[in-house]
């Protein structure tokens, strides 16, 4: 069944020409661009957040369960959930600053895919709009303001899987459209411990006209809980300690919710163009995890981090009219602010999600501020250019409220960072365009880390961290149009990262872990076979490595754990406009790094998932996904580190644990069966 809101419209599937994810003469680099619907519709999906592969070399994946963030790659950087990637839904931002299980929290799993009508990305930080976390770039995900028949879709699947959606829509009056969607789902999964997996989410929309010249108003709803099985030792699987779907901790898991209300205007003066937007946001996450088995003893290592929270927020911008410049010249400025209130932000020791010890609990109001311009100017016929700058400023008031060493880590901070953008874009013939970009941009540490002194897990010191990290930028790229159905880009980029500060929330302290620079080269395309077939393919290789040598218990070395250097992704859309319809996806994800010698490494994983739609009659229409198709036995992910299996003993090797490869398997071939009812 297509995933996209525009599939509900029999008329729209009919065969239509479809652009590149983007055109030549109307893109500022070589790796920014927007995939429609056309596209979206027939990619098959594991998991919400997948959505996001359709931008090159993204990876997603997902080392717990289903309802926890997923797990970012991009660019050679490990994103953890989120930390150096920045996403908007309608406008609202999805990461969480200062969150209690990591920097930058991204999860989507709230998103309702067949609403989703475009999804809009750049990579990099050249873009003078994008502020925080957009250290490797940031996408805006876009739904559909209207569906032009409801219905009613059901789909099931091996492992428990079961889903329910409805959604419609009508038109008001005055050029007004009312939206609604209703989701409910449940899954267990492959695991010796159902994950028992429950979602609930709705939308209401309300939308008038365009992105030029109209309004929107969303209500979003969206809660889960379920049971997760984390990643464990590979040993303990080796020995038949535990089966390939086992656990070591069978009350991991967790509860989230995130209730937003948010709105926007676009409107057209005298003065130039005019966008302005609003939002609030409700948000809680509980999180039971032991990522490090029973290290701590017979009962085990499991943590509760909790956080709860309300943010809110708002943009103005303005573009000025042609009129009040000179020729050939634009210039856009906007205003960005977000503030969030943490009312708990806690890290404590737990059993069987029983709270029996506080490491740390804080109060957090944190604020942002951005002022960003942008001045295009167009030279000649075949080239222009683009100079954008970027304040920000970030303050935060930190009260602890809890914990035995946690009294004196309260306090303020602040931090202002200036971002200069550089960009020249050169025509080289009707189909070619080359750009050359440079940046300065940044991503925020956790505010604790800011004003932390005393570590909260036994009382040692520990020094304060700023606030922000810089980041240095540079991309030299290439857009091709070799024939009129086939569109090729080329990057080669570099980036520089001041230090990699991390906020261990596991841990309750932020890490400093060095200056690091990373530099690849991303090859990109997009291909229309005939009028039936749409073919993206995308191959990305980086280079990650820290500036100074780290020592470690296996050597010294420069290897950035986790970053991927080398994926691939190639996906194919049948859509010939009649019964019919199908798509197709390969991954490749290469070995990578466990740890900085590079001595450890994790194995490459193949995937390729397929779909196929079916409309057997004006009303009813038949879906099939099938997941890991070569039914591949891999991992999801890997990571090397500490933990204790019960056959090792709680508090193995005198309470410091073993090291070794910690996996999180990939699940099993999956087959969903989808039916729908056109209303």
């Amino acid at each position: 069944m297509p995933a996209g809101a525009a599939e509900a419209d029999p008329a729209r599937l009919e065969r239509v020409e479809v652009s590149s994810r983007a055109r030549l003469g109307e893109a500022e680099s070589a790796s920014e661009g927007e995939v429609g619907v056309e596209r979206l519709a027939l990619r098959p999906l594991l998991r919400p957040a997948e959505l996001l592969e359709a931008m090159p070399g993204m990876t997603v994946t997902q080392h717990s369960g289903d309802g926890k963030a997923n797990q970012y790659f991009l660019r050679g950087y490990n994103l953890d959930h989120g930390s150096d990637f920045a996403t908007f839904v309608q406008g609202m931002p999805v990461n969480m600053a200062s969150h209690a299980h990591g920097q930058g929290y991204m999860d989507l799993n709230f998103l309702i895919p067949e609403l989703v009508e475009s999804l809009r990305y750049r990579k990099g930080a050249f873009a003078a709009e994008d502020g925080d976390f957009a250290t490797t770039g940031a996408s805006r995900i876009g739904y559909t303001g209207e569906i032009a028949r409801p219905y009613l879709q059901l789909t099931a699947g091996p492992h428990g899987y079961q889903r329910g959606l409805a959604a419609g829509s009508t038109r008001l009056g005055a050029g007004w459209t009312a939206l609604g969607a209703l989701e409910g789902s449940r899954y267990d999964g492959p695991w010796d411990q159902p994950e028992g997996l429950h979602r609930r989410n709705a939308v209401l929309r309300l939308s008038q006209g365009d992105e030029r010249n109209g309004a929107h108003l969303d209500l979003l709803g969206y809660s889960a809980a379920w049971r997760a099985s984390e990643h464990v030792p590979e040993r303990a699987i080796d020995s038949g300690e535990i089966g390939r779907w086992g656990t070591l901790s069978p009350d991991d898991g967790g509860r989230t919710h995130r209730h937003s209300l948010s709105g926007g205007l676009a409107w057209n003066t005298g003065a130039g163009q005019w966008s302005a937007d609003a939002w609030v946001i409700d948000y809680a996450l509980n999180l039971f995890s032991a990522p490090s088995g029973l290290i701590n003893g017979p009962q085990g290592d499991q943590h509760e981090q909790a956080d709860h929270r309300r943010l809110w927020g708002g943009s103005l911008r303005q573009q000025l009219p042609a009129a009040a410049l000179p020729a050939g010249q634009t210039l856009s400025w906007g205003l960005q602010w977000r503030h969030d209130r943490i009312g708990t932000l806690g890290l404590y020791d737990t059993v069987d999600r029983v709270r029996t010890h506080t490491v740390r609990e804080d109060r957090v109001s944190q604020d942002s501020l951005g002022l960003f311009a942008e001045w295009g100017s167009r030279w000649t016929d075949w080239l222009r250019s683009t100079i954008g700058a970027r304040w920000d400023r970030l303050q935060a008031r930190i009260t602890p409220t809890g914990g035995e060493f946690n009294a004196d880590n309260g306090g303020r901070a602040q931090q202002s960072q200036f971002s200069p953008k550089l960009g020249l874009i050169a025509r080289l013939g009707a189909d070619t365009e080359a750009y050359l970009h440079w940046a300065r941009a940044f991503r925020s540490n956790d505010a604790r880390g800011a004003t932390t002194t005393v570590n909260p897990a036994d009382g040692s010191a520990t020094d304060a961290l700023p606030l922000l990290a810089r980041t240095t930028t540079a991309e030299l790229g290439l857009r091709t149009r070799p024939t009129p159905h086939w569109t090729s880009s080329l990057a080669l980029w570099q980036a520089n990262l001041a230090s990699e500060l991390v906020f261990v929330g596991d841990e309750g302290v932020t890490e400093a872990r060095g200056a690091s620079r990373r530099v690849g080269l991303e090859w990109s395309n997009d291909v229309q076979l005939g009028r039936d077939w749409l073919i993206d393919a995308d191959l990305a290789w980086s280079r990650a490595r820290f500036v100074d040598p780290v020592d470690t218990p296996l050597g010294r070395g420069t290897r950035v754990p986790n970053a991927v250097p080398l994926s691939g992704s190639l996906s194919a859309a049948w859509q010939p406009g009649g019964r019919w319809s199908a798509g197709l996806k390969l991954r490749y994800l290469g070995s990578y790094a466990l740890e900085e010698t590079g001595a450890q490494r994790s194995g490459a994983v193949l995937t390729i998932n397929g779909r196929a739609g079916l409309r057997l009659n004006e009303r009813w229409e038949l879906g099939l996904d099938v997941l890991n198709l070569l039914n591949r036995r891999a991992n999801d992910i890997e990571y090397w580190g500490a933990a204790c299996t019960r056959a090792e003993g709680p508090a193995c090797n005198g309470g410091q644990g073993l090291d070794g490869r910690l996996v999180h398997p990939m699940e099993p071939r999956s087959l969903r069966l989808s039916l729908r009812a056109l209303l």
